[in-house]
């Protein structure tokens, strides 16, 4: 069963405030994302922030639990519960796009656990290493 937790005005830093859209479901996905391509398509630098979190199993077997979307400060953080989400074309394909370049810190394992679930990144930056 998909879930959709929305909240606005989370603070960070001060004055700033963050619009979070905590999700699993393929609907939301797929409205998000259409936001973020037109966010993005007026930008130089396609570039969206990458967070992933993991299930509690041995290093071996990890998986991702969860992956964070950042775009830009006016376009929501979007937590993607993907460890209780159905498959999602939209998602899938949209981190194989060609045109975005995602960014994250400390990203060594990434990859691989995303493999595991059969999904991988076109264009990964760790920004520790630059």
């Amino acid at each position: 069963m998909g879930f959709v937790d929305e909240y606005r005005n989370v603070e960070a830093h001060g004055n700033t405030k963050l619009h979070v859209i905590h999700t699993n479901d393929k609907k939301q996905m797929a409205t998000s994302h259409e936001q973020y391509k037109r966010h993005l398509k007026l930008q130089c630098y396609k570039i969206i922030g990458i967070d992933l979190k993991y299930n509690n199993e041995p290093d071996a077997t990890q998986k991702p639990a969860l992956v964070q979307f950042s775009v830009g400060k006016t376009q929501p953080v979007m937590p993607f519960q993907l460890s209780a989400a159905e498959r999602c074309t939209i998602f899938d394909n949209f981190l194989t796009d060609n045109r975005y370049t995602f960014a994250g810190i400390s990203i060594g394992g990434d990859k691989t656990r995303l493999e595991r679930v059969n999904l991988e990144l076109a264009n990964l930056v760790d920004i520790q290493k630059e």
